[in-house]
């Protein structure tokens, strides 16, 4: 990946940093790139700065981020300006800057769902960890030791975003089966679905979870339509698995990819790697003459 790929504010569970490995996987040129669960959209915007995709589909849940995402690439002096706005006010309430955060919380889950506001409370929260109650209200808390993202550092990257995936990318908050529903032969979904959780309880990360058995069901329309896909799933740390592997009947193949040390772990001591697993369809395979010796068959047979 040529340069440095440009991102909005520390985002948890954002495939940012494994997305020159995941790109490694998808075709050298996309007709539209479709992520159902974008989160902060780092695989769009890895995918725009390789020049790789004709259009882009960003949708996520969360509605409020996909606004905030709209606005950084259409309207990106807009947003900065408003999240200037909101991060100056910090400064007023002098040493106990952290009370700011949950001003601004409190706005945001009183219904000032702005751009602006939830950029901020990202940028702030601690580790870019988004948390939501049962009641569907924000609930994270914020980093102390730290005022987030600067205005300053925020305008180059937002500009950058802006300019890679400006008029090249429609945006929308639906259930991710309604987003198959708009998908068509030339497209590649990249799906990052809510940590394994995929259970039927709410998983507080996010603003729903997606049942195990129900995703695995969408998969296999996507087979039967012919529509290529790549799904970053379940994975190990230290030896240990988590989450299910997505069944064999999908005919998927299963790349396991390396993540790094568990900061986790290095807390605790220890020096664990994690290792994610990305499932590429069987409709994707045939594009590549060969793939990495990590690559494996469902069953644990060598490629």
């Amino acid at each position: 990946m040529n340069g440095t790929v440009p991102h909005l504010v520390q985002y948890q569970g954002s495939k940012r940093k494994l997305a020159p490995q995941i790109l490694q996987y998808m075709p050298s040129h996309i007709v539209r790139l479709v992520e159902p669960f974008a989160g902060m959209a780092a695989i769009s915007i890895a995918v725009a700065k390789e020049g790789r995709a004709d259009t882009y589909y960003v949708n996520d849940l969360n509605e409020p981020l996909v606004n905030m995402l709209q606005e950084a690439i259409n309207h990106p002096e807009k947003l900065l300006n408003d999240y200037a706005t909101v991060w100056n006010e910090q400064f007023e309430y002098g040493d106990d800057h952290a009370a700011h955060f949950y001003v601004v919380r409190d706005r945001f889950n009183a219904g000032e769902k702005t751009p602006s506001n939830i950029l901020y409370l990202i940028a702030r929260c601690v580790k870019g960890a988004v948390r939501y109650g049962n009641d569907g209200k924000f609930n994270q808390s914020p980093d102390k030791r730290r005022h987030g993202t600067t205005p300053k550092n925020l305008e180059r990257n937002v500009y950058a975003i802006s300019k890679l995936l400006k008029g090249k990318t429609t945006f929308s908050a639906l259930d991710y089966r309604d987003v198959f529903k708009t998908l068509k032969m030339g497209d590649l979904v990249y799906l990052d679905p809510p940590y394994q959780g995929v259970t039927n309880v709410r998983d507080n990360r996010y603003l729903s979870g997606v049942p195990f058995d129900e995703f695995a069901e969408a998969l296999e329309v996507l087979n039967e339509k012919g529509i290529d896909y790549i799904v970053s799933y379940d994975g190990e740390c230290g030896g240990k698995a988590y989450g299910e592997e997505l069944p064999q009947s999908l005919d998927c193949k299963k790349i396991m990819l390396n993540a790094g040390l568990s900061s986790q772990a290095i807390l605790l001591g220890r020096k664990s790697t994690t290792y994610e697993a990305l499932y590429i369809s069987r409709t994707l395979i045939p594009h590549f003459t060969s793939l990495p010796e990590q690559a494996v068959l469902f069953g644990g047979a060598a490629v």
